[in-house]
């Protein structure tokens, strides 16, 4: 008897891409790879694929690590602890010399290539590749749904943009049934991305506004495992640059169109962004939806202590202590230490359980008194002194200095970072 979505969800291998060197989301990233960045206040990019594929049922996955790995790898092994009778597992490939190749992962389709052995020597029939640096919430068993019932060899999850979004997507075309018969990387110009608009009769039937006429590709590829191996028998390095155009009329590639919430959060603006929509009164995505939870490393930390604050619009995580506070559109990470400051539009990472020693001199973990911060992103263990406003007052779009960054016009202050009493950004 053939099997469904839901029977073969068990059998699907899930490979998620740890990433590169995430250069866009510098000053976040120096530390870290861009799957271990926090996000929400208690969570890490890295947690919303691995929660999405074990609530899809498909448990057996394994993540592809390279750059600045530690804490990815800390997190994964502290978090995803599955039963032992269950066949779960969150399995790290790091990158390593073998005899089939001696170089480092030069891009998302070498990546899987170089450990495409262990791949095909799993049980089942399909491989679903995923990326670990987007904000959404999917259920990939009607990805596999939509795969079977066209009985294609590799199916995309696409979904609608603007044409002001074009050029940092790659877009597909598609027939009447949904069939991929052209992609494009990224078109920069009206000429690049002439003839790709979707028909509306298309749109129609998918429920979607006429506004965003493109479709997007989500980074989400679902191959059948045989499928992979032929699109991964070449030199190609990309997935979306590389290897997708090239098997496009030679391969059976059905579009999967999503019309929730996704964002790609690879940058300082877009991951900002995505944050202020977590705060908004009706937020288009948000991690409470009952029967879907998101997880994450569970910590034993006491409620958060609150005195004569007033707090709008804002999310506040264990283990935080905040006192005497106007606190507004902001995200208030786990081990959050505040104390008479005004905070507006801000995402504050929290504290690690165990940060490093203080420098000399150096002010202690958290937001002094007297502070004032708008339109930031600090980071977790920043020490922040009295009397500092980081407001980006002079409106710089990209600047400099110690302790802190600007970037696309937010100010960023890194891990670890000391920002003296009085300093004025």
């Amino acid at each position: 008897m053939p099997k469904n979505a839901y029977e073969l969800a068990a059998d699907v291998v899930v490979v998620i891409l740890g990433g590169g060197r995430g250069a866009r989301l510098d000053p976040l990233t120096r530390r870290r790879s861009k799957p271990a960045v926090p996000i929400a206040g208690k969570y890490r990019l890295i947690d919303i694929p691995i929660s999405n594929a074990i609530n899809s049922g498909m448990e057996r996955m394994f993540l592809l690590t390279q750059y600045n790995s530690v804490s990815l790898h800390r997190h994964i092994h502290q978090t995803y602890k599955f039963d032992p009778f269950s066949p779960g597992i969150v399995q790290i490939l790091a990158a390593q010399q073998t005899l089939e190749s001696e170089n480092w992962f030069q891009g998302t389709a070498d990546a899987v290539r170089q450990n495409l052995r262990t791949i095909m020597e799993l049980r089942g029939d399909y491989v679903l590749i995923l990326s670990g640096d987007h904000m959404y919430r999917m259920d990939y068993r009607r990805m596999l749904a939509d795969h079977l019932e066209h009985r294609a060899q590799v199916s995309l999850g696409v979904i609608p943009c603007s044409e002001a979004e074009t050029s940092q997507f790659g877009l597909v075309r598609v027939d009447q049934g949904g069939r991929i018969v052209e992609f494009r990387e990224k078109p920069q110009t009206a000429a690049a991305r002439a003839g790709m608009a979707v028909d509306p009769g298309l749109l129609r039937a998918h429920e979607v506004d006429a506004t965003r006429p493109y479709l997007a590709s989500m980074g989400i590829y679902l191959f059948d495992k045989q499928a992979l191996a032929r699109a991964l028998d070449n030199t190609l390095i990309d997935f979306g640059r590389d290897v997708i155009p090239s098997v496009v009329g030679s391969m059976t590639i059905q579009s999967h169109f999503f019309t929730g919430y996704w964002r790609d959060i690879g940058t300082i603006r877009a991951f900002f962004d995505a944050h202020l929509d977590l705060v908004r009164p009706e937020p288009p995505f948000d991690f409470y939806e009952q029967g879907w939870p998101f997880y994450t490393h569970p910590r034993s930390l006491p409620n958060a202590r609150v005195s004569d604050t007033r707090f709008l619009h804002s999310i506040l995580a264990e283990g935080s202590v905040v006192d005497g506070c106007e606190i507004e559109q902001t995200i208030v990470g786990v081990r959050s230490r505040i104390k008479n400051a005004r905070i507006r539009r801000t995402l504050i990472m929290g504290a690690d359980p165990s940060p490093p020693p203080a420098p000399a001199g150096a002010p202690p973990i958290g937001i002094g008194d007297g502070c004032e911060i708008e339109n930031a992103i600090i980071d977790k263990n920043a020490r922040i002194g009295r009397n500092v406003r980081l407001v980006n007052a002079a409106g710089h779009r990209e600047a400099e200095g110690p302790g802190w960054a600007i970037r696309d016009g937010i100010v960023v202050v890194p891990k670890n970072a000391v920002i003296a009493e009085g300093t004025v950004i």
